[in-house]
């Protein structure tokens, strides 16, 4: 996955920061990508897509709210340029769930004190946007409706390059210091942890039975 942010940034210099962030949390990676992975299998229905979206939706648009809210962030990094859960959203509507039972759908609360904790958790949430581009091709391929439901997987295409470098600028600026690096690395491994725990629970999937 460092070789793929390293294509998608152009061969730029790569933060140095972001790449000790990636070796740091290497351990959770796989775990971290396996529910994305699990689509891409020859079987896969629609409703294992929306049942993914809604758990995707569930985790990410609590946290841009955090980020709006977290003190500093806002001068380091674009987050209009990276807010998804409006596309997630569009997507589920798309796929047949109306806005209101949208609204009602759980999500996973969050808030930070620092640049340094946000960051470490947007870490988190970037990787995906790597292998999005494969999920689409492979879905449309089994779902061809997905074509006009898939504006979530599409929001990086031709700017995951800056938006990388951006993470990257942004990372350089707020960690300056060990206890600083210290806090990033433990708020990244805290969201990965968060993340698993996350989609491992199974009531709000189980309760979309009736609406899919």
């Amino acid at each position: 996955m460092l070789l793929a942010i390293a294509w998608s940034c152009r061969m730029e210099r790569l933060s140095r920061t972001l790449i000790q962030l990636h070796l740091a949390t290497r351990g959770y990676h796989v775990a971290a990508d396996a529910p994305w992975r699990n689509l891409l299998t020859p079987t896969v229905r629609r409703d294992a897509y929306i049942r993914h979206l809604v758990k995707v939706y569930g985790f990410e648009a609590p946290l841009e709210a955090a980020f709006r809210y977290t003190p500093g962030l806002t001068s380091l990094i674009d987050l209009r340029a990276r807010a998804r859960s409006g596309l997630l959203a569009q997507d589920l509507i798309r796929l047949g769930l109306g806005p209101s039972r949208i609204a009602q759908l759980t999500q996973r609360f969050a808030t930070f004190a620092s640049t340094a904790e946000a960051l470490g958790w947007m870490y988190v949430t970037e990787r995906a946007t790597l292998i999005h581009g494969t999920i689409r091709r492979h879905l449309l391929s089994r779902i061809p409706e997905v074509v006009h439901a898939s504006a979530y997987l599409t929001a990086y295409d031709g700017v995951t390059g800056d938006r990388w470098s951006e993470l990257g600028a942004a990372l350089e600026a707020a960690v300056v210091s060990p206890v600083s690096k210290r806090l990033l690395v433990r708020s990244a491994s805290q969201a990965f942890a968060a993340l698993r725990t996350w989609f491992m629970d199974e009531p709000e999937l189980s309760s979309l039975a009736s609406t899919i």
